[in-house]
């Protein structure tokens, strides 16, 4: 494909993220009509329909799906060896926009933002704790971390660290009421539960016999994981949280692990960002600096 063609690939990535033509438009400085006649050129070289177009939204063909996923590394890389350039020359600065979950933004990035700010004083961090899924495009974040099985097709992404879940409480809720042996004997225990999930009650784990479910039951659900973790501190009862939420807490003994022998399900941790926006040296560096943090890059 020409050099043409590489724009009017850029254009029709820009229209399937922002959702329309004329948004695809003022987010690239051109006017409407060029946006539509640059896909409607790229679809005539390709000899293939990329997109429906109804008068109240676009949708992507079968072969547009297939050719936005291209497009959207193609346009990435370029923009990457632009910014590899940049980020010779100049140093990171600027506000930098992050959207994260509330647990992993609680127990993770906070305890790691002061070493990023000391290492990089001319970046200012902007943080969204929050569980609902942002629109990066439309509410102007730079990145997000996401915890997930799969990627969205729609964003770039980078993996950071995998976590599973560890059953723990406190020593006194175990001298009290002994330790379970086999996933089901948590069925006789009082488990704390983080009611948001749809699956609150079935927690999972993998042994000799393949994948177990267990349906718990317990006296206290709430919808926050800091309140779950001062509960089982407070011998409440049992939780069962990601590793970077109470590792912390089972190494100083605070909170004691069971069922070791088993494990849960993996949860992968992401940053992902847009993959035809310029990736900027300060997302850039903080992106590399989790990964440093969790693989020792």
């Amino acid at each position: 494909m020409s050099m043409h063609s590489l724009e009017n690939m850029a254009v029709f990535a820009a229209v399937v993220e922002q959702g329309s033509f004329s948004a695809a438009a003022d987010w690239l400085g051109l006017s409407t009509p060029v946006v539509s006649k640059r896909v409607s050129a790229l679809e005539k070289e390709l000899a293939a329909r990329l997109l429906h177009r109804t008068t109240r939204k676009l949708s992507l063909t079968e072969a547009g799906s297939v050719f936005y996923r291209h497009c959207a590394r193609i346009v990435s890389e370029a923009r990457e060896a632009g910014d590899a350039v940049a980020h010779l020359n100049a140093a990171p600065r600027g506000l930098l926009r992050v959207t994260a979950p509330i647990n992993f933004g609680t127990y993770q990035l906070a305890d790691a933002l002061p070493g990023f700010l000391a290492r990089y004083p001319e970046i200012e961090v902007e943080m969204e704790m929050s569980d609902r899924q942002a629109d990066l495009a439309a509410e102007g974040f730079d990145l997000a971390i996401r915890l997930t099985s799969q990627p969205p097709a729609n964003l770039a992404a980078r993996h950071l660290t995998a976590s599973r879940r560890t059953a723990c409480a406190s020593p006194e809720y175990w001298a009290r009421h002994g330790k379970p042996v086999v996933p089901s004997d948590l069925t006789h225990h009082n488990c704390i539960i983080y009611s948001p999930n749809p699956n609150f009650n079935r927690w999972y784990f993998n042994g000799p016999g393949g994948l177990e479910t267990i349906s718990v039951n317990g006296n206290f659900r709430v919808n926050n994981t800091q309140a779950m973790v001062a509960a089982a501190l407070g011998g409440v009862g049992v939780l069962m949280l990601t590793s970077f939420t109470v590792d912390r807490y089972i190494r100083t003994g605070a909170l004691e692990p069971v069922l070791t022998d088993y494990t849960s399900p993996e949860t992968d941790v992401y940053a992902l960002y847009l993959p035809t926006r310029h990736l900027s040296t300060k997302a850039r560096v903080f992106i590399d600096f989790l990964v440093e943090r969790y693989q020792g890059a």
